[in-house]
């Protein structure tokens, strides 16, 4: 199979998978296998195991000792409360760079990334995957300008845990337009936040990353609670993490 055809496989195998999980169709405990889910979903077994690997990563699924995967169990205010302490720390770690000052390679590095993830809104098509990645790489860039590796294992550990990590994201084709414009607002967070710690304003930068993450916990709170479950459209908006 070509690579690309591949990859774009693995993407739907992917977003299928997270909406299963999180409109409860997979429960906590579920057993998944990659044969079965390749038959299931029409594809080989390759682009399956890359969408598993990807969802253990983003802490739905762990690695059963016999082989394959289980489904994560997870509450609705242990997500929450876990995304409002990924803001506290990111918000620690950004008021740190603002008042410890970044070097130039490192406020070079961020500026880059602002600049890659400007370019995935320029594309005709979005590209769900990149952004998600990137948006990854940003926020991992924005622990290490805090200089501290006990913030950067702290916030490394919380993003380990179910919807915390930056990279949770849900797409749909059929809400692009509302989608990409949430996420343009995100992005101008981003910036307002390397914009902060780049002028030493260390009370806004914290303020502007604790925000930045309760944008996130009240996706996830519209997701997950049975008043959004009943509305139409609702998971496909969903936009766990930014």
């Amino acid at each position: 199979m070509p690579e690309e055809k591949t990859a774009t496989h693995a993407q739907r195998a992917l977003i299928s998978l997270r909406k299963r999980i999180l409109g409860g169709e997979l429960p906590g405990g579920t057993r998944l296998f990659e044969v079965a889910l390749a038959e299931e979903l029409g594809i080989s077994r390759t682009p399956v195991r890359a969408a598993l690997s990807r969802l253990a990563e983003e802490a739905l699924l762990d690695r059963a000792p016999g082989g394959g995967f289980v489904v994560r169990s997870f509450a609705v205010a242990d997500v929450v409360d876990t995304i409002e302490l990924r803001g506290v720390l990111e918000g620690t770690a950004a008021r740190l760079a603002a008042e410890r000052g970044v070097p130039k390679a490192m406020m070079d590095v961020a500026h880059d990334l602002l600049r890659q993830i400007d370019s995935i809104f320029q594309r005709e098509a979005f590209d769900m995957e990149s952004y998600s990645a990137l948006n990854a790489t940003f926020h991992r860039h924005l622990a290490e300008m805090s200089q501290s590796d006990v913030l950067c294992r702290e916030i490394e550990r919380i993003t380990a845990l179910p919807f915390a990590s930056p990279s949770a994201f849900l797409d749909d084709q059929s809400h692009q337009a509302a989608l990409v414009r949430t996420l343009a607002s995100a992005q101008d967070q981003h910036r307002a936040i390397i914009d902060a710690i780049a002028n030493r304003e260390g009370f806004r930068a914290e303020s502007l990353a604790r925000e930045h993450a309760r944008a996130a916990r009240r996706n996830v709170e519209f997701l997950l609670s049975h008043e959004a479950a009943l509305r139409e459209g609702a998971a496909s908006l969903a936009i766990l993490s930014v």
